[in-house]
């Protein structure tokens, strides 16, 4: 499948482009969110594929432009992205829908959602009569006290009488799972396969640490 990161750097350039105002690479960059040498890179592949053509301006700086083609692989892309990530949607949605189904299965009912952002709220939509409940969302690093109406915290203590926690944190999910570890064993601690979690990962860590003890 298509890099869906990649697909929305390269439309974000374009759209960014599409406007033909006079820009550093430097302030492009700061626009779309890449370093200055992704952003060189990507400007010069698009030359060359004849999506932008660029016109010198003043103070060595550049006007660029994007051509009739670049505006056709612009709607291209847009719609290839929203492709993936309807694909991606689906897919996330029934992963945690079949997690909440096993939990349900096994007698948890009250599970805490580890990471914050666009799996929570998907992991939110697949629990709706499921007859999960969502005590919480964790999440360290945001600044909210809600998403969607269920409780942000910061710490998994702050959290009493949960049966489970579900995954949910896309950024760094093995470092999510791992700290999730010292909480949960592993009949009470689910992700989906998309995140591509090792189990192992937070034993082998564990065995590590006892050995140099």
């Amino acid at each position: 499948m298509p890099d869906k990161a990649k697909i929305e750097t390269d439309i974000d350039l374009l759209a960014a482009l599409e406007r033909g105002e006079v820009v550093t690479q430097l302030s492009l960059a700061k626009r779309i969110a890449v370093s200055v040498g992704l952003t060189n890179a990507l400007l010069k592949r698009a030359v060359q594929k004849g999506y932008v053509k660029a016109k010198a301006a003043p103070y060595k700086r550049y006007a660029y432009y994007l051509t009739p083609r670049g505006f056709s692989e612009k709607s291209r892309l847009v719609a290839e992205y929203l492709e993936i990530s309807l694909d991606f949607f689906r897919n996330a949605r029934q992963e945690y829908a079949d997690i909440f189904a096993r939990a349900r299965s096994s007698g948890m009912r009250r599970i805490v959602l580890v990471g914050s952002g666009e799996l929570a709220e998907i992991a939110m939509l697949a629990a709706y009569g499921s007859g999960i409940e969502i005590a919480a969302v964790v999440d360290r690093e945001t600044n909210a006290d809600t998403l969607n109406g269920v409780p942000v915290v910061r710490r998994l203590e702050d959290i009493p009488d949960v049966d489970a926690a579900v995954i949910t944190a896309s950024r760094q999910p093995q470092a999510a799972f791992d700290a999730a570890r010292t909480h949960f064993d592993a009949s009470r601690l689910m992700a989906p396969r998309l995140l591509r979690i090792s189990p192992r990962a937070a034993d082998e860590a564990d065995g590590q640490t006892r050995g140099r003890k």
